[in-house]
């Protein structure tokens, strides 16, 4: 009896662990696509492609892992591109709020207002005093500076990302990632 126990605990644990190597593949992947798309597809000044990953990300990895998605993605693109803190402010309550947004609603348009809100409005607001801090001057910027650019960009790429979801929400291998992240039953009531 005490071998088939043991046996029967390893299994589970080895389970455990396969679902969380997936985990960090999967989230491993998004920081990628995130850190090489981004400085291809850019406005002076606007990251659209980091809206896009963040909105899919909400639906795929839920608010959790999004955020920490968001946040490895700016820190690589501080360390690695010389982006400013403006990588963090912008791209983290977006990834936050959207999927907060999208377990609240069940739906991609929830996640797309959720991007808008985070980046686009909360993450351009916050951007002001982490660069007044950051440069060591606030007497040439205001408040609102980044925020027609932040705004536009999660615009713009959440209007793709939800073009993109539509899509992606119907296949088989994207539901199933969605299962490692999200409680059971939760993707069920979609």
């Amino acid at each position: 009896m005490i071998p088939w126990t043991f046996k029967k605990f390893e299994v589970l644990n080895m389970s455990k662990q396969n679902s969380r190597i997936k985990k960090i593949t999967i989230v491993a992947l998004m920081v990628a696509i995130d850190v090489v798309l981004s400085p291809i597809f850019r406005i002076e000044g606007m990251a659209p492609m980091s809206s896009v990953v963040n909105v899919i990300a909400a639906p795929l990895l839920g608010p959790v892992y999004a955020t920490i998605m968001a946040v490895m993605c700016g820190i690589i693109r501080m360390l690695l591109l010389g982006i400013p803190p403006l990588a963090l402010t912008g791209a983290v309550f977006g990834a936050l709020l959207a999927g907060i947004f999208y377990k609240w609603g069940h739906k991609v348009w929830c996640a797309t207002l959720g991007e808008i809100i985070g980046t686009g409005i909360i993450g351009s607001l916050l951007s002001y005093p982490v660069m007044a801090w950051f440069t060591g001057s606030s007497s040439s910027l205001y408040l609102f500076i980044y925020t027609p650019r932040f705004f536009g960009a999660a615009v713009i790429g959440s209007v793709v990302a939800y073009i993109i979801l539509l899509k992606l929400i119907q296949i088989k291998p994207f539901k199933e990632a969605q299962k490692l992240f999200w409680p059971e039953g939760f993707l069920r009531s979609e």
